[in-house]
């Protein structure tokens, strides 16, 4: 039996005290998180923001099987957002359309999501009315059953089967009406609740999964009162698919107790902010060091290698590694290092000989 088939459903429960203590600990990094790109300059910001939705796009897709070209991506995403120095002349449609579906979630998150919404979301993602070889019906609910399964044919596991079509109408009015209206939940318990719901009702032929995951940043950037985007749940999930369906799975399978269901949420949510407040710290440190940095002149291939450092550089920095990055000789190389080393930019390391090796002086540091 499924938590759809239960006399109670959708009357979800969970532990508030455990789901509490833990919506703290992801409030406070998510007030962490804008407070720092606050800090950091608009260019800097609006660059973060175009990464972010970038990957929002191209892991949801991912998600689901759908291999889409990061740059044609990134270049939707620009447009769309009028940064057109950062688009490229090539569109596609069906990018676009994913585009479009998670901008508006995000960028709209102020308004009502409503049966229409939801219907243009869904065309937008099947703009040919195709999903691969496929047909679908774009932009309307699915009219039969549909089953999550996997395993090669006579060997099949059904892992998720949805409500009856005839249901599907009600089932999404009952939930917009919920997501809609004014509770005492909190809007990011709102987002864990709102997608697990939505995913169960499954209303559409296809692209269930990729609309889910926009409701829940719909919701989470209504917790966080912005449009901007810093991080990215869907790339999140991504890294962590396999766990994604199995808690899913269990949960549909389970009862209306969906305690275990948003732990893993937060839980990924959480994984998620960190991993933006690590790339925003790279980002501050490499601020302040060419803001320290501003008046001193540098070689394009000196800016290119410290570039690297600043992003994270695997082992050690030796002139050999040099030469290959900065895609130049050994001589041409060591005579940056030098140089670098005279000024009090680079320092060398305590081993010589062969395994000569250098590190980069931070500002600020000793």
């Amino acid at each position: 039996m499924y938590i759809h088939e239960l006399a109670n459903w959708p009357t979800f429960l969970w532990d508030r005290q455990s789901i509490t203590e833990l919506l703290v600990s992801v409030r406070h990094q998510q007030g962490r998180l804008i407070g720092g790109m606050e800090s950091i300059g608009f260019p800097l910001r609006e660059e973060t923001v175009l990464q972010t939705l970038t990957q929002d796009v191209v892991k949801s897709s991912e998600i689901e099987g759908e291999i889409l070209d990061q740059t044609l991506v990134r270049s939707s995403v620009a447009r769309h957002l009028g940064m057109e120095e950062a688009a490229l002349d090539r569109t596609d449609k069906n990018i676009d359309g994913v585009v479009e579906m998670v901008l508006d979630a995000t960028q709209r998150f102020d308004q009502p999501l409503s049966k229409e919404r939801l219907f243009q979301w869904h065309a937008s993602l099947f703009p040919t009315g195709r999903s691969g070889f496929n047909k679908v019906r774009a932009g309307a609910w699915r009219t039969g059953p549909v089953q999550v399964i996997s395993g090669a044919m006579g060997k099949e596991t059904v892992h998720f089967e949805a409500p009856p079509a005839e249901r599907v109408d009600g089932e999404v009015e009952i939930f917009l009406e919920w997501l809609n209206g004014e509770t005492a939940v909190d809007p990011v318990v709102k987002a864990a609740i709102a997608h697990l719901w939505f995913v169960t009702i499954h209303p559409f032929e296809d692209g269930n999964g990729r609309i889910g995951r926009a409701i829940a940043d719909l919701l989470l950037a209504r917790s966080e009162k912005s449009p901007h985007r810093f991080y990215s749940l869907s790339a999140q999930i991504q890294s962590e698919r396999k766990g994604y369906y199995a808690i899913l799975e269990k949960t549909q399978k389970g009862t209306l107790d969906i305690t275990p269901w948003i732990r893993w949420f937060f839980g990924c949510l959480e994984r998620a902010i960190e991993d933006a407040l690590s790339v925003l710290d790279t980002v501050m440190r490499k601020a302040q060091f060419w803001k320290v940095l501003a008046e001193v002149t540098l070689n394009e291939r000196q800016r290119k290698v410290m570039n690297r450092m600043l992003d994270g550089f695997n082992g050690k920095l030796t002139s050999s590694k040099w030469a290959k990055i900065a895609k130049c000789s050994q001589d041409t190389a060591y005579r940056d290092i030098l140089d670098l080393v005279e000024r009090g930019i680079l320092r060398k390391n305590q081993e010589g000989g062969r395994s000569t090796s250098y590190s980069l002086v931070v500002p600020g540091s000793k």
